[in-house]
């Protein structure tokens, strides 16, 4: 009687999460969201989280790697890199969203020459029934969302002669209108190169600047889209359709390119931020394809820097200021306008080089995931950062990175109500409804 009962329970329990995620779900199909924005559009979320360890739906075991994972029509997708056996594998997985049940794999060789070798970098794009994966090393898939058969496949790092980054190819793809998008890195003009997404032929090149690891983002200019690029060596706005250049400002690294969050918008206002380089804002106007530079900070050293020198996580711009975690994990608030610092605050993530913050909005505040593995609630506001509350999520594991006890260095997921996260060992669906 009691096995019975707890059979229904189970049932109703994993029906409920399919009706979430076939009726009400807000998917989460490519790197940071909907729009590449970082906003989680859903409500009836919890306004507070439990002491201690935050309840798990369902846990998976996957291997290392740094791709944060994407969700949708009821799917899970994260890539990983398994080096136990004698030729190493890049693999995209898919998992159902309801259960983490294993729906298919994708694997392939995948010999690595970059540092930091825990695997694949950039999130699985998810469009018109395709998965758009690339690895590490360039290795390019267009898959069957559904069944993982292979559409088209490129071999970016031959094709295109590639001036291999430090840290490997980490530009998630983007998708426009026929096109996908991805920021290469390859010799005679080809740091971004555009793809026809049906067969995986060239449309057009861009740049010879190196590569960079920040995904590309659109902005609006005098009624046409701009794909706004930042790379190894300048932020550009380009034409999406051809390639063509609208403007451009260098921004070149004292030391290798390392910038790895995304380009921001607030209004006219487009800001990047960079672990040795500082930060730089931009005006795009919004009635023609200029810009203009507003200010750009750079201190002396990593340790000593000026307004923000961010590393891993996007940064948020919001009522004219910019937040981010700086070189050693400070959250900081800056004044849009002027890069003058406003506040500091060490409460968000503990001290550390490279300490990582991943933030989404979310009705009116913030989820921050931060490197320890935790989720945390805040607002942040020019008057100081208001954590309103704060749990563990997943534990740091150490093939990221053998430091510290080991980092959470992915960006989750916010779809079906519910956090996505994976570390080197696992990937988790935990419920954040009311």
């Amino acid at each position: 009687m009691l096995l019975s009962l707890r059979n229904t329970i189970d049932f109703l329990f994993l029906c409920n999460l399919a009706l979430t995620a076939t009726c009400s779900a807000d998917d989460w199909p490519q790197w940071r969201g909907i729009a590449r924005e970082g906003k989680w559009n859903e409500t009836g979320i919890r306004d507070d989280l439990p002491d201690g360890q935050l309840p798990l739906d369902w846990s998976v075991e996957i291997g290392p790697g740094y791709t944060g994972p994407t969700v949708s029509e009821g799917r899970v997708y994260v890539m990983d890199r398994l080096a136990e056996d004698r030729i190493a594998t890049e693999r995209v997985l898919c998992f159902d969203s309801a259960s983490g049940k294993s729906l298919w794999a994708h694997a392939y060789p995948a010999d690595y020459s970059i540092s930091y070798t825990a695997g694949p970098r950039a999130s699985v794009t998810i469009h018109d029934g395709k998965a758009f994966a690339v690895g590490a090393m360039g290795h390019f898939h267009c898959l069957d969302a559904k069944s993982g058969e292979v559409i088209w496949k490129r071999d970016l790092q031959t094709e295109y002669d590639i001036k291999m980054p430090t840290w490997g190819i980490a530009a998630s793809p983007f998708i426009y209108q026929g096109l996908v998008i991805q920021q290469v890195s390859g010799a005679n003009g080809a740091c971004m190169v555009a793809f026809h997404r049906n067969d995986g032929k060239e449309a057009w090149r861009a740049l010879a600047d190196r590569a960079g690891y920040s995904s590309p983002i659109v902005i609006k200019q005098a009624g046409q889209d701009v794909l706004v690029c930042w790379t190894g060596d300048s932020l550009s706005g380009i034409d999406p359709l051809t390639g063509k250049v609208f403007w451009g400002h260098p921004f070149r690294p004292k030391k290798n390119p390392i910038g790895v969050g995304d380009p921001i918008l607030a209004g006219d206002k487009l800001f990047v931020s960079s672990f040795y380089d500082g930060s730089l804002m931009v005006r795009v106007p919004k009635d023609k394809l200029t810009s203009e530079v507003i200010w750009k900070e750079v201190g002396p050293d990593e340790q000593n820097t000026q307004s923000l020198h961010a590393m891993i996580g996007t940064c948020l711009m919001q009522d004219g200021y910019v937040y981010g975690a700086d070189s050693y994990g400070e959250f900081r608030c800056l004044d849009a306008e002027t890069g003058k610092r406003i506040w500091e605050d060490l409460t968000s993530v503990p001290k550390a080089r490279w300490a990582t913050i991943h933030m989404v909005r979310q009705a009116d505040r913030v989820w921050m995931f931060n490197e320890r593995g935790e989720l945390l609630i805040a607002k942040p506001t020019k008057d100081g950062l208001n954590i309103i509350d704060r749990c563990q999520l997943i534990e740091p594991t150490t093939v990221q990175l053998p430091q510290r006890g080991g980092v959470c260095w992915s960006h989750p997921a916010y779809a079906e109500k519910s956090v996505f996260a994976r570390n080197d060992r696992k990937l988790v669906r935990a419920s954040l409804a009311k």
